[in-house]
């Protein structure tokens, strides 16, 4: 059968993860792979609680179609979150998502036609490469360091490349961990304002620091409406619950409804009641500040476990938040080959190169530290020292 696809399909390449995550089935794998939250940490018995109070109280419309824009007194419960973060904002400039990688899909929808220019980081999130691939775009990458993102680097790349957006995770970046700071995220948005440039600030890990201070995002500098700022519980409460939100301009806002309209026609009615009432009967701030803490333990157990076994030349990251560090192999190691004889010895990371949108990249590895514990990530760490030892004694080819 000859099966003629859209000639965008041809550009879209799997994930990576996705298909290594299929592998971690296996009982006896350890895996640093999947961009997973720790499953003992959900709140189960608050979520159930939360739930049957749903069903009980409102049943039907949790269980009917609802408004495109989203359940209001959810929208409302959002809107005072934006603003904790430092985003002025009011109920009506919130849009509810499904989950966190909606946006990037819409946002995509809306702004790119094919043969577009998007600005990344590099390296850049592998998922948000790929929802932006579909619509037949180019990409341009923005040099990155242990603070962020470069904003000098962007005058010269607008200026030749006419991007239509700029798509940035300032904070624990994904998948470097690295928070841009805040001089340079007055920076870059002088620069995005000077020149028109939207600006996508993708959040979903900015909740989980548990070192440092918070800093507002760039959304709390956008006098010019020229940001769009999107977060989720997927990280925070649960990733099964597909509930997300967006901060956005009435113009941009209106086109996005219009997107997700076409996509989903709104995002799970029961999902966003079950949210809101587990939001407004319980602490969720104590909830969060468990997962702080457990992360924050798994991260100082994992960066004591490389420097521990690791052979020289190999450097990692030390985030002060979120789930990922990003470890750097020395020149001649390929990471996709490492993969293999990691998988081998039954532990698995995420390549690089999926992460760079020419598919550069070969030499890094990044590394979950959220979803194993302390003594899986001990021996995890044990087994994959004795790979990149291995590797790191091969002559250079």
């Amino acid at each position: 059968m000859n099966t003629r696809f859209a000639r965008r399909m041809s550009t879209v390449r799997p994930s990576t993860i996705r298909e290594i995550l299929k592998v971690t089935e296996q009982a006896d794998i350890i895996s640093f792979a999947g961009g997973l939250p720790a499953p003992e940490l959900f709140p189960v018995a608050d979520i159930l609680a939360a739930t049957e109070r749903v069903l009980r109280e409102n049943g039907a419309a949790a269980l009917q179609y609802g408004p495109s824009e989203g359940f209001s007194p959810l929208r409302e419960t959002f809107a005072a979150i934006s603003r904790q973060r430092g985003i002025a904002c009011s109920t009506d400039d919130i849009l509810i998502m499904t989950g966190s990688q909606q946006p990037l899909d819409l946002a995509g929808k809306i702004f790119l036609d094919a043969g577009d220019c998007v600005l990344t980081e590099s390296p850049t999130y592998m998922a948000a490469l790929q929802a932006f691939h579909s619509y037949e775009v180019r990409f341009a990458a923005v040099p990155t360091d242990e603070e962020g993102l470069i904003p000098e680097a962007l005058p010269a790349l607008i200026e030749r490349e006419k991007p239509k957006f700029l798509y940035t995770i300032p904070n624990f970046q994904n998948p470097t961990g690295v928070t841009l700071t805040a001089e340079r995220r007055q920076k870059l948005y002088a620069i995005a304002a000077h020149y028109g440039l939207i600006v996508v600030e993708d959040d979903p890990y900015g909740a989980l620091r548990y070192a440092g201070s918070d800093i507002p995002p760039v959304k709390s500098l956008d006098t010019e409406r020229i940001v769009i700022y999107h977060s989720t519980i997927s990280k925070t409460i649960a990733p099964g619950l597909r509930v997300g939100w967006v901060v956005a301009s009435e113009e941009i806002r209106r086109k996005l409804t219009i997107a997700k309209q076409a996509a989903d026609l709104h995002t799970s009615s029961l999902d966003q009641r079950i949210v809101h009432r587990y939001l407004s009967d319980f602490d969720n701030n104590a909830h969060v500040e468990r997962i702080r803490k457990s992360y924050g333990e798994r991260f100082a157990i994992m960066d004591a476990s490389l420097r521990e076994t690791m052979p020289p030349g190999f450097t990692w990251t030390h985030p002060q938040g979120g789930m990922f560090l990003w470890v750097t192999c020395p020149e001649g190691v390929n990471t996709n080959h490492l993969m293999h004889e990691a998988l081998a010895r039954k532990v698995l990371f995420v390549p690089g190169q999926d992460f760079f949108s020419d598919a550069s990249g070969q030499r890094f590895m990044r590394l979950n530290f959220s979803n194993a514990s302390p003594d899986q990530i001990r021996e995890g760490i044990g087994r994959l020292a004795e790979v990149c030892t291995a590797a790191a004694l091969q002559p250079v080819s």
